[in-house]
């Protein structure tokens, strides 16, 4: 049986040189005309910025004309005989807009275990090019972001140490040159240095004596009300150590409960823990139960991808996408006679990379 795909004399694809290197000249249209919310979503402040599926055109249309669509990525989940390709992970990047997304304190986590799943697993050298300078400058905004707000600075760190060493192990030498392209490796060297002068520039301050209650002033029934909101437990163990009141209030058996209430389901509970809770180490379950059937990836982040089941396109949840369901009334009467809709699949930064073989 002959391959069906597009005729061989095709030209093939437009390339266009940007600042960041040669780039597709349709995903470079796509993102800057069709998608025009993409490329104006970073100077924009997220609670004004509305966007507007393309069934809502009609209705609500944007000040520039321009209907605004919420970023997202079709997917080829498996490729066959008749459907043919495969995911690139710069265009995926560019089309769900990564780098708003650090600016965006619900999705700044989510980017964060994707660069250090990336620099971690030392991915970001096989790459191409294009993804790579494209993830640097990713890192680099998430280390501006952290500067402006003086926040989340162990998630800086982690990543800075990770590309240390990646950085350290990677750059290896071939007849006293680095292995691969002299050019794109000062690239990398320019960008890291301006990633580690940023990070260096921070300077966390104590507020003055005008700023009140501070942290110490609050009562313990309060301090215990936080700490029934932290999900990690290494912050439950680097607050213990900052202050002798949290250091008590860690050690007590119920924010332990609550936490292995939260990660496990029942099931797994009473397979390992069957007697009275008044006896119960719950930090010592909380342990077991995480070596033995790992934490809820999905509820570590206040926002996720999301695979639609019906288009095979990926989104962020909170923004929506244009999906077929919604836009062909027949697909919607086939839905309706099957059962309804399914539910988006959540997609964690792991399996993310693994749309793209890394």
């Amino acid at each position: 049986m002959p391959f069906i795909s597009k005729d061989w004399r095709s030209p093939g694809e437009a390339w266009v040189k940007t600042q960041e290197g040669w780039e597709k000249k349709k995903v470079l249209e796509c993102t800057a005309q069709r998608y025009a919310a993409i490329s104006n979503y970073s100077s924009a402040d997220d609670n004004q910025q509305k966007w507007i599926t393309p069934g809502e055109e009609g209705e609500k249309g944007s000040d520039d004309g321009v209907a605004r669509v919420p970023p997202h990525c079709h997917i080829t989940i498996k490729c066959t005989r008749e459907i043919a390709g495969f995911n690139g992970l710069s265009e995926a990047v560019r089309r769900l807009d990564f780098s708003s997304a650090v600016r965006d304190v619900r999705r700044f986590n989510y980017i964060c275990a994707l660069l250090e799943l990336l620099l971690g697993g030392q991915k970001l050298t096989n790459l191409p090019g294009a993804a790579q300078k494209l993830l640097l400058s990713m890192l680099e905004q998430l280390a501006d972001q952290v500067a402006q707000s003086k926040q989340n600075l162990n998630a800086l760190r982690a990543l800075l140490v990770a590309l240390s060493a990646l950085r350290e192990s990677e750059r290896r030498a071939c007849w006293g040159r680095p292995l691969g392209s002299r050019a794109l490796w000062g690239h990398h060297d320019h960008a890291i240095a301006r990633i580690y002068h940023i990070a260096d520039s921070i300077r966390i301050q104590e507020p003055g004596p005008e700023i009140m209650p501070k942290l110490h002033d609050l009562p313990e029934e309060c301090i215990r009300e936080i700490m029934l909101r932290i999900s990690d437990h290494r912050d439950l163990d680097a607050a213990s150590s900052a202050w002798t009141v949290m250091s008590s209030v860690c050690s007590e058996q119920r924010l332990w409960r609550e936490l292995v209430k939260f990660h496990f389901t029942q099931q797994q509970i009473d397979s390992l823990h069957k007697g009275d809770d008044k006896d119960t180490d719950w930090k010592k379950v909380f342990h077991q139960l995480r070596k033995l059937y790992g934490l809820r990836e999905e509820v570590q982040y206040a926002e996720t991808l999301s695979l639609c089941r019906h288009c095979k396109c990926l989104f962020w949840r909170s923004l929506g996408h244009p999906c077929i369901a919604d836009q062909c009334p027949e697909y919607r009467e086939r839905l309706k006679e099957a059962g309804g809709p399914l539910p988006p699949h959540p997609v964690p930064p792991a399996a993310f990379l693994k749309f793209f073989s890394l």
